[in-house]
């Protein structure tokens, strides 16, 4: 079966294409299922859209469900559509994601952590100046949170787990293994899956999240898979959908996992 969980939309600000162009690109590439999972508004913030080229605004939310359950109706038979949904996840304010996302039929959630320390993960300019004591503690942090987030019981999906390296590549050479092991083992033991998302490709660093490296140890402690082309346009839907395919079964993985009505399901790869 070919599946592709994380795609976003022009709701977001920073992507092309309306929710029916994803789910006709995932048509195209022959996938069986599409996950809509654009980002959630800033509810943390006052703001109605506090930050407009990241995410939603709040009163959006209502009409984003909306479109792609009526679109999930309308491709029945065709393709099977999945309502899910980007979260951010911000510890101080995790209670109140939690209680907004509960008002809606969720296939799945994707958490991912966008921020350490109140700076974007994916501002390179975080690093400079900063020892190389300092480099292990930000890349402690980072993991922290995201076993935080594995932790809250609010997610299916946990995403990019190594998208610090986007624009700073040296962040996967920074000696922390440690703090690796331990977070995937936090993962295994909650269940909830990482998915594997081409979208590193767009950023300095290449290549796919989280790294081979990352997923031989993944597989090592028995942590569920799942794939994401992080799509900010539709030609990207199911990219490289194939070759990771191929790639988890050299390493040892023989299946991966999407959700629906949040309940897991396997799939051979």
């Amino acid at each position: 079966m070919k599946f592709d969980l994380h795609t976003h939309h022009f709701r977001c600000g920073h992507a092309d294409g309306n929710i029916r162009d994803y789910i006709e690109a995932g048509i195209s590439a022959g996938l069986q299922a599409i996950g809509i999972s654009d980002h959630t508004p800033y509810f943390g913030e006052k703001e109605e859209q506090a930050f407009p080229r990241i995410a939603m605004g709040k009163s959006e939310l209502v009409n984003y469900v909306s479109e792609v359950l009526r679109l999930k109706e309308e491709y029945e038979g065709k393709i099977d559509v999945l309502l899910g949904i980007e979260s951010d996840y911000f510890p101080g304010h995790a209670e109140t994601y939690r209680e907004i996302l509960s008002a809606y039929p969720f296939d799945y959630i994707i958490g991912s952590v966008h921020s350490v320390g109140g700076i974007s993960i994916f501002n390179k300019n975080r690093w400079k100046g900063l020892s190389g004591k300092q480099h292990i503690e930000v890349k402690e942090d980072y993991y922290r949170l995201i076993q935080d987030s594995a932790r809250s019981g609010m997610f299916q999906i946990l995403g990019h787990i190594d998208a610090m390296k986007g624009n700073y590549p040296d962040f996967a050479d920074i000696p922390a293994e440690h703090i690796l092991d331990e977070t995937l083992q936090v993962i295994a033991q909650q269940g909830v899956a990482i998915e594997i998302n081409t979208s590193g490709k767009t950023k300095l660093s290449g290549g796919w999240y989280p790294s081979d490296a990352i997923l031989e140890r993944a597989c090592h402690f028995g942590v569920d898979v799942t794939f994401g082309s992080d799509a900010h346009k539709p030609a990207r839907v199911a990219d490289e959908l194939a070759q990771v395919a191929d790639r988890l079964k050299s390493i040892g993985f023989t299946e991966w996992v999407y959700y629906k009505n949040k309940q897991k399901i396997n799939v051979p790869l």
